[in-house]
């Protein structure tokens, strides 16, 4: 399982985002960071460079009206 993220780790990327924001309100916003990374993380492990996409689209090969 990927380590959390800290709140020293979240404070960085607040003020790195030009973001203020109080410990307290850092403290209320760190479940939630950590529950969206974990779900990021749960999703790129089914994508993968060996599986042909289903679709594609190319703009070249559209009909025109």
């Amino acid at each position: 399982m990927a380590e959390e993220i800290t709140l020293a780790e979240l404070r960085t990327m607040a003020s790195r985002a030009g973001l203020s924001l109080s410990d307290r309100e850092l403290e209320k916003l760190l479940p939630g960071v950590n529950r969206s990374h974990i779900q990021a993380l749960e999703l790129r492990e089914f994508i993968t460079d060996s599986i042909e996409p289903a679709a594609t689209f190319a703009a070249s090969r559209t009909k025109k009206r």
